[in-house]
């Protein structure tokens, strides 16, 4: 991914070396100096990461790729409200998170979500969920295709989740924050976070069953 802004260079102002700064120190040092150097430092090490977060977010190449040059472009337009003992982290995934719904509101065709991750969260005795389904096996030849009608018939449930659901399920699942880091991303208390993340679970379940009772 190519560098988006083009600030002009002027030294910083940090005594410490770049590359020893943590990065609310970086976009400190940047919004005082819009050093493009500086910025580029912190695009870079956060630009797999956050990349491959807004990829699986988006289900599109292309689509991630604007999403990540419209958070940092935010992030550059917005460095002067960022408060000082906040955690830079949670602040930039907040960011991308709402660029991401706002490109994917602009093209709903672009939605695809692999919840293999959530395998094994079933609790022991339950019945069993959508959650089981999900769990990612290495499919024989004879059940490929099996395996290949169930994953659409996940995407079409995960189509019926809001945006609020699909982040919570994103941040703790696929990029294993703790509830309390997924919190602080959507600024809302970890409750919040335990009690979406509970009703994605079970309106996926719900619509699984209600739709593909053939596929479990």
């Amino acid at each position: 991914m190519s560098t988006l802004l083009q600030t002009r260079p002027i030294s910083t102002v940090s005594k410490a070396p770049r590359f020893e700064q943590t990065d609310e120190e970086l976009l400190l040092d940047y919004r005082v100096t819009k050093d493009r150097e500086t910025f580029t430092e912190l695009v870079g090490r956060y630009e797999q990461e956050l990349y491959s977060y807004l990829r699986r977010y988006l289900g599109s190449a292309e689509l991630a790729e604007d999403a990540f040059q419209s958070a940092f472009l935010q992030v550059h337009l917005k460095c002067d409200q960022f408060e000082e003992g906040r955690r830079f982290k949670p602040w930039l995934y907040a960011i991308a998170t709402n660029q991401a719904i706002d490109v994917q509101r602009k093209d709903r065709r672009h939605r695809v979500l692999s919840l293999d991750g959530l395998a094994g969260q079933a609790q022991a005795g339950r019945e069993r969920t959508l959650m089981d389904l999900m769990v990612s096996q290495q499919a024989e030849p004879g059940t490929r295709a099996h395996e290949d009608e169930r994953n659409e018939a996940l995407k079409g449930a995960i189509d019926q989740l809001s945006d609020q659901m699909r982040t919570v399920v994103h941040l703790v699942y696929y990029q294993g924050m703790k509830y309390r880091e997924a919190a602080e991303v959507m600024r809302v208390p970890v409750g919040t976070v335990k009690s979406r993340l509970h009703t994605a679970v079970a309106k996926l379940t719900e619509f699984w069953k209600r739709h593909h009772p053939d596929l479990d």
